[in-house]
């Protein structure tokens, strides 16, 4: 159970990381994060480990327990930022395990016997090349606990930490100091250095594929209508779906969520249910940087169609059955008269011979 635990603590807040890193990406920035995790107590993981990723893409994973950099989707070599990341893999380390440790014991049960704390850190590069927010977020066990967000020269915290004010403030002053000098300078400098060599993997643009699909629904008698974009690239993209050209209420769709595919694509689905009397027409339509225009798609029915549809087509194929069943029956009351009258001529001359 306790190894359950560290692994749902830890996709919990990747997750929210993701969802967090997309919230603050600006359409022509990119960005760097580094998700570390550092482990308390007996677990079958490292005791710390971190996932560096530029914008939504991993670039690399980091074992603590071997000390070693390993670069994931890229063939090429990536050797120049190994001195970077060993710098601040090893200030995050130290940080979460001495400093950090000592702020969430606070918050700890005594029964606690393995304890997950995670760190957020990400900088960004705006479009105009110049860096903006750096940002660094705390979590103990999948929950957020405090926020050091820094843009502009300016520092912005928001936390739940329940510490004497002492601790809180000198928590804050050292934070401080490591984004103005260690995580932003370092960050910015290897976030310029992927985006060199990882442009191509970064800026693709992927058109996505749209469809409007129509499902019944044997429980309600209704159907379900959704909206599906899949295939695109980058993530950002602006999916809605139309009645009778105006757009339906956010309370009445489903899903929307933004989801990976293993190409390294994404998909989205949006999805409404109807009732049988529904006879508005719908429509899909998605926009996206990959597009010069908007892509649409319409789905335009009247319910009992689909029964009036397939009736003609039922009707076909039995008169087809009919037909070829009359024909087999001719054809073999034909044969067996046939055999009729061969027997009876045989019959009639084997007495004359």
């Amino acid at each position: 159970m306790e190894h359950i635990s560290v692994v749902y603590h830890t996709t919990v807040l990747l997750i929210v990381s993701l969802f967090f890193i997309s919230y603050h990406y600006i359409t022509g920035s990119h960005s760097l994060w580094f998700i570390a995790t550092y482990i308390k107590g007996q677990t079958p993981f490292p005791e710390f480990s971190y996932v560096a990723m530029l914008d939504d893409v991993r670039v690399l994973y980091y074992n603590g327990e071997t000390k070693t950099l390993h670069p994931r989707g890229n063939t090429t070599t990536e050797d120049m930022f190994d001195s970077e990341f060993l710098t601040i893999s090893d200030v995050i380390h130290a940080d979460l395990k001495l400093t950090r440790w000592i702020v969430a014991r606070t918050n700890l049960n005594e029964t606690d016997r393995v304890v997950t704390l995670q760190r957020l850190v990400g900088c960004e590069l705006r479009d105009d090349g110049e860096p903006g927010q750096m940002i660094t977020r705390d979590a103990v066990r999948g929950s957020t606990t405090d926020e050091l967000l820094y843009v502009d020269n300016n520092f912005t915290y928001q936390g739940t930490l329940d510490v004497p004010a002492p601790v809180l403030k000198t928590h804050l002053e050292i934070g401080k100091k490591k984004h103005e000098y260690l995580y932003r300078p370092y960050c910015i400098k290897t976030l310029k250095g992927y985006l060199e060599k990882r442009k191509n993997q970064v800026n693709r643009k992927v058109k996505p594929r749209l469809r409007l699909i129509q499902k019944a629904l044997t429980d309600s008698g209704g159907s379900r209508v959704s909206c599906l974009a899949t295939g695109f690239y980058p993530r950002h993209i602006n999916l809605t779906l139309f009645r009778d050209e105006q757009p339906v209420a956010d309370h009445e769709i489903t899903a929307g969520d933004l989801l990976p595919n293993d190409d390294g694509t994404y998909q989205m689905r949006k999805s409404l249910e109807i009732s049988a009397a529904d006879k508005h027409t719908y429509t899909c339509s998605v926009t996206h940087l990959s597009l010069d225009n908007k892509l649409d798609v319409t789905l335009e029915f009247e319910h009992g169609e689909p029964f009036k549809s397939v009736l003609p087509l039922v009707l076909i194929v039995l008169a087809l059955v009919l037909v070829f069943g009359a024909a087999a029956a001719i054809t073999a009351r034909k044969r067996r008269c046939a055999d009729s009258i061969k027997n009876g001529y045989s019959s009639a001359s084997s007495k004359y011979f």
